[in-house]
């Protein structure tokens, strides 16, 4: 797969996680890709984050990204053709506290890419808001809410674990539709 300056974000993942599975590497995609792709660009990332989950030397990951036309630039691989950057945060894969998280096949045409759930990136932003009071995660977070299923019910026990069922509940009046209040038309008085 062939990566442009109009590769999309999901093309950039499908070409990197491609690229790893052939090398019989697996790594989940996670964080800012994740959000963007369930906001539904609602959130925009330039940056993917695949968390390994297979021992591989820096020499190895390097050799597997150059197939792809990524180079390593400090912490992070990026593409002379794309805008997208990618990088692999040191693991375990974990929201908040939570490291038991059963990653999804995000699917790109026939590429699965083994991504976050929309659950779990909608938790994942709101740990940020949780522990950060990150208000732009927050936003983003109810943006996937909006536009996917999530297991509400998951999110609040989990948001319960994290001691937050104060920023739980903002996080649910905030994602409710906003009703528009609606006045009795007004009358003018006669005057007598």
């Amino acid at each position: 797969m062939k990566l442009s300056s109009r590769s999309s974000l999901e093309r950039v993942a499908a070409c990197v996680s491609g690229a790893l599975n052939r090398a019989g590497i697996r790594a989940v995609l996670c964080g800012g890709a994740c959000a963007s792709l369930y906001s539904r660009g609602s959130y925009q990332s330039s940056d993917l984050d695949f968390i390994l989950q297979t021992a591989v030397s820096p020499r190895k990951l390097d050799s597997i990204m150059r197939t792809i036309g990524f180079r390593r630039r400090g912490t992070h691989y990026e593409h002379p053709e794309t805008l997208f950057f990618v990088e692999f945060p040191a693991g375990p894969l974990g929201i908040g506290s939570d490291l038991h998280i059963q990653p999804v096949a995000y699917r790109v045409g026939r590429v699965r890419v083994p991504a976050l759930s929309p659950t779990d990136s909608c938790r994942d932003r709101l740990a940020a808001f949780y522990h950060w009071k990150d208000r732009q995660s927050l936003a983003v977070a109810i943006a996937i809410a909006r536009r996917r299923k999530i297991d509400l019910d998951a999110v609040r026990r989990w948001s319960k674990k994290e001691g937050a069922l104060g920023a739980y509940a903002e996080f649910l009046a905030l994602l409710k539709p906003r009703r528009t209040t609606v006045l009795p038309p007004r009358h003018s008085r006669r005057r007598q």
